[in-house]
């Protein structure tokens, strides 16, 4: 904090003239959005909260029954010879409750079943908001990429509008030609108002995830054209096998295996145990006293519960099987989404935007030769931008479905990236 307070200290002491000077970008890494989110969102904080209401449970389901400590009177108002102190019989006695059938066992093992539960738990939840985390992120890497396709729109649609007013002054071109220059013109600019807007709301939804008001950033890094590589589906495949979400289901299982032991514990009664000394005043005499007591009849009334237990746990592997299915079957839909996707940005990067150029091109040398009309020319300016947003919004269903694989699997949300080229670096 007084950093911060510093530097808002030296920035009030700097001349005018150098508050002039536009300050750099601030950009976020996806490295950094994932560190803020982890150590910040409040699910993750609410299952790490958990942890010491669970364990305190734990510690009292391995306790034993209490001991009971008793004092019985008997006869202290009573009448003729036993009344008064005279006749008063005083009984101290212990007594406690023999616990059969491995009970102190199986709240043990339901109480730590329970707290495993919390680390696939939280690793699913992680999972979930790394991967909310990375769609967000995308968002505003998308907004940047069509904020650049808007200027370079803006740049040909500036430069036609230059053309056609140099050829309306020289009588070589009607006025409704520069009318049609000036409103592509002005789509162009639309776009990016639109672009620069969505940008700035998807900063604000992105550093929302850690609690942020006012993003402290003003872009992101990383191109979306650059498409890291992906595994064979087969490996992906295999990797299912480790995925949280079945980790999760496994810890359910474990779960519903200790409820059901302790729910078979409840058919062996337990024994309740009393010893005491009895006191009599009237006979002046001392002596020992015990008993104990037996429920009858706890097998018939824990049968329901098992029975209960029993059917709760045979569901647990149809459960983990459909689990499994659909994991497979959405791990599929996005590996062709993915391989269809990266297929189209780099069939648009290879073969149709270096033709669209060259076409774009020879349309305005022939159109300033008068050889062809305007419209033939910003025909095909339009074309050329709408490819490269159509190749745009596939590298961002690749990298949305990258994503997807990337949380069934629980594999990192970041790789390497393999780059592919940009029309301009060609």
């Amino acid at each position: 904090m007084w950093m911060r307070l510093a530097a808002i200290a030296a920035f009030a002491l700097v001349p005018r003239v150098h508050a002039q000077v536009p300050a750099s970008p601030v950009a976020l890494t996806l490295d950094a959005a994932i560190a803020r989110v982890a150590e910040r969102h409040p699910e993750l904080q609410l299952i790490d909260a958990q942890r010491p209401l669970l364990q305190a449970r734990a510690d009292a389901a391995a306790l034993r029954p209490a001991m009971t400590l008793g004092v019985e009177v008997e006869n202290l108002l009573g009448r003729g010879d036993s009344r008064g102190l005279q006749g008063v019989e005083t009984t101290v006695s212990l007594s406690g409750v023999l616990e059969r059938g491995g009970k102190l066992d199986a709240r043990r093992l339901l109480a730590q079943a329970n707290l495993d539960a919390l680390a696939p738990q939280r690793a699913t939840a992680r999972l979930d908001l790394l991967a909310e985390t990375a769609r967000r992120y995308l968002a505003v890497a998308r907004a940047q990429a069509a904020l650049r396709i808007a200027a370079e729109d803006i740049e040909q649609r500036r430069r036609a509008v230059s053309a056609t007013r140099q050829r309306l002054q020289a009588g070589a071109s009607p006025e409704s030609v520069l009318f049609t220059a000036q409103a592509m013109l002005a789509q162009a600019e639309l776009d990016r108002d639109r672009a620069t807007t969505e940008a700035a709301s998807a900063r604000i939804a992105l550093a929302a995830l850690w609690g942020e008001r006012e993003p402290d950033f003003d872009q992101v890094t990383g191109e979306p054209l650059q498409l890291p590589p992906l595994a064979g589906f087969n490996q992906l495949a295999e990797q299912l096998r480790a995925a949280p979400e079945l980790a999760e289901l496994l810890g359910e299982e474990r779960i519903a295996q200790a409820q059901l032991q302790l729910a078979r514990t409840a058919g062996r009664p337990d024994w309740s145990w009393q010893a005491g000394v009895r006191d009599s005043r009237a006979e002046g005499s001392t002596s020992l006293v015990a008993g104990f007591s037996l429920p009858l009849g706890s097998a018939r009334r824990a049968a329901p519960d098992i029975r209960e237990a029993e059917a709760g746990l045979a569901l647990l592997p149809y459960q983990r099987q459909a689990r499994q299915q659909q994991l497979y079957a959405t791990l599929a839909e996005a590996h062709g989404r993915h391989a269809g996707a990266r297929l189209e940005v780099e069939r648009m990067q290879r073969d149709v935007l270096p033709q669209l150029a060259k076409a774009e091109r020879a349309a305005e040398h022939a159109w300033r030769a008068g050889a062809a009309s305007y419209m033939e020319w910003a025909q095909l300016q339009a074309l050329r931008i709408e490819a490269r947003q159509r190749q745009l919004d596939a590298a961002i269903a690749a990298h949305t479905a990258l994503i997807e694989i990337q949380r069934l699997t629980g594999q990192p949300m970041l790789a390497t990236s393999a780059p592919v080229a940009t029309e301009s670096a060609r």
